[in-house]
């Protein structure tokens, strides 16, 4: 359940991590917002008190951090290439034991600022703040670990 919540948690917060605009504030077309993100650094804090930060590769790969709800343990989670798939018309997520396939709709607030939320569900968003910062994650060109296997608390 734990592992669950947790995948529902990244593709909402992370998924939408992808996709900023580029100048204007506003809503963004999928690929200027990929190309805007890609390999950037971002803090963010999400509707529910989730917090965290992390990046997504050009290959639609997440690295990041998370903790669920603002308490409890850090947790590390990486998600393999092909998570966050940019669509002609949407940005969506595609978590290996999800029952449907999130998309978002992410709007910029400013030139280091945005908000992304589950289309259809406007409370449920997170906003996210480009990070300054030479933070590097782990990544290997190994086989993609499985979710449940990816996500450590970080002091373990």
């Amino acid at each position: 359940m734990m592992v669950g919540r947790l995948a529902i948690g990244l593709a909402a917060g992370l998924a939408t991590l992808a996709f900023a605009l580029p100048a204007a504030a506003g809503e963004l077309k999928p690929e200027e917002a990929k190309r805007f993100v890609a390999g950037k650094l971002f803090s963010y804090s999400c509707f529910d008190g989730t917090t965290g930060m992390g990046r997504i590769q050009a290959d639609g790969a997440v690295v990041g951090t998370m903790r669920m709800g603002g308490t409890g343990p850090l947790r590390y989670v990486m998600l393999p290439s092909g998570t966050i798939k940019v669509k002609p018309d949407s940005i969506c997520a595609s978590v290996r034991g999800m029952a449907f396939e999130p998309c978002f709709n992410v709007y910029q607030i400013d030139h280091s600022t945005f908000r992304g939320s589950i289309a259809g569900l406007g409370f449920a968003s997170c906003t996210f703040t480009k990070v300054n910062s030479r933070v590097q994650f782990a990544r290997t060109n190994s086989r993609p670990v499985p979710l449940q296997s990816a996500i450590v608390t970080v002091g373990e």
